[in-house]
């Protein structure tokens, strides 16, 4: 029997009306994923595209392609707003058997790879004296979490993992153009850049450390950057800038062996954006 006219229009409606309401439903899901800022997306199967970070007038990227949470990744994470009173609190913790300084410069003899690829490095609380702890680098997380130790970023402890010098990561975002203006002001006298950098906050060994690695880079780099002073941290497709990339390839494995603390093993975002496949979700509550 074939279906009466009448029959025909109301099945051409409804077809209609079901494809219209597929078609609005498709159009609400690309505005959804237009809408996700900095390539962020909840489908952690997905490549994440994400740039982690706090732009700056010197970043070159925006907010909406770079910010301080990671929400495609497997874990998804955000950098709480730290305030003065929780950077208060981490500076009134006293550090026991805290790092020595330097006795040479690192670079000129770099020290060769040690421990478990999975280490941590963590806070023990110590019931006395008050507020203090100590550092301890374990071989994996879950020694750490057996321990009670909360971890305050991945890989061995270093020179720059006490809890001050951590304040002062999270107190300046932008510690490329201080650090910088150290270098240039005082490349000549050793002792004034190394003042200029513990100004910043940091404790001598972690700015022993920073003055180091700027007298390193400085050497190495000073062709591309000279070039890049006055340009951007990021392309605009969020790779670094060439004098940037620089200081990561030549000076970076020997900072981040030294120093122990770094943002992106940390988890705190900076003016200069990284992937965020690159970035440590942590949390600093001790």
């Amino acid at each position: 029997m074939r279906p009466s006219p009448k029959a025909l229009a109301v099945a051409r409606s409804r077809s209609v009306s079901r494809g219209t309401v597929r078609a609005v439903v498709l159009a609400m899901a690309l505005v959804a994923c237009r809408a996700d800022p900095a390539g962020q997306t909840s489908d952690a199967s997905a490549p994440c595209t994400a740039m982690f970070g706090r732009p700056g007038p010197q970043t070159g990227l925006s907010e909406a392609e770079c910010a301080p949470r990671c929400t495609c990744a497997a874990t998804p994470f955000e950098q709480p707003d730290y305030t003065e009173a929780d950077l208060a609190a981490l500076e009134s913790l006293t550090l026991l058997d805290a790092p020595g300084e330097l006795k040479a410069d690192p670079y000129a003899s770099p020290p060769a790879a040690t421990g478990s690829a999975d280490a941590v490095c963590a806070v023990l609380r110590e019931p006395a004296p008050a507020k203090s702890y100590r550092l301890r680098t374990y071989d994996s997380p879950a020694a750490a979490k057996a321990a009670g130790a909360p971890i305050t970023h991945v890989g061995a402890c270093g020179l720059c993992s006490p809890l001050r010098d951590l304040a002062v990561y999270i107190r300046r975002p932008d510690l490329t153009a201080p650090v910088r203006d150290c270098g240039v002001k005082h490349g000549n006298d050793k002792a004034a850049q190394l003042a200029c950098l513990e100004a910043l906050g940091f404790d001598r060994p972690c700015a022993q450390v920073w003055s180091y690695n700027t007298d390193h880079t400085r050497a190495r780099c000073l062709g591309p950057c000279v070039a890049a002073l006055t340009k951007p941290y990021n392309e605009p497709d969020g790779a670094l800038n060439a004098c940037l990339q620089c200081d990561e390839e030549v000076s970076g494995p020997v900072f981040k062996a030294v120093a122990g603390r770094s943002r992106r093993n940390t988890g705190v975002a900076s003016t200069m954006c990284r992937p965020c496949s690159e970035v440590t979700p942590l949390v600093h509550r001790y």
